[in-house]
């Protein structure tokens, strides 16, 4: 067991099984030492979390989603690194997707569930650029979308 992944069972938290792609598209790009992963969304171990935030869930609701889909964002990173999380060097970048109330504007708040759970997990290596953007509305119904750039030896 790695370092990340004793750290996420001391958070209380379990991987789940990288998740499948909905549509025409690959679940992660690897390209001599980055690891691109495409979109998670908010998967929770009871389901998708759905709605728009500011108006079905409110922002502690919203961090939660968030932080689903960056332990999804860490699944596929894992199936990326052939199991090995040890070889993860630097979280480079999380691109964040809320769904939202128009005139909704904590988007950065509901990111940093993401962020946060990157640093506890990672440590400095999880410290990374970010972008967090307000949508209409997400795949499936989905809260939030995150996708992720890695640096892996």
């Amino acid at each position: 067991m790695t370092i990340a992944e004793q750290k996420l069972q001391a958070l209380g938290l379990t991987l789940p099984a990288p998740a499948a792609p909905v549509a025409n598209y690959v679940p992660f790009v690897v390209s001599g030492n980055l690891v691109t992963v495409s979109g998670q969304v908010s998967f929770s171990p009871d389901g998708l979390i759905k709605g728009i935030i500011g108006k079905d869930l409110d922002l502690p609701q919203g961090v939660e989603a968030a932080r689903f889909c960056a332990l999804n964002l860490i699944a596929q990173l894992k199936a990326a690194c052939d199991g090995d999380l040890s070889r993860l060097r630097r979280v480079v970048r999380l691109g964040g997707f809320v769904a939202c109330t128009a005139d909704f504007i904590d988007h950065p708040k509901v990111i940093n569930g993401a962020s946060d759970l990157m640093v506890e997990v990672f440590g400095e290596a999880g410290k990374h650029a970010r972008a967090a953007v307000g949508v209409p509305s997400l795949p499936l119904g989905a809260a939030v979308e995150i996708d992720g750039l890695f640096e892996i030896a």
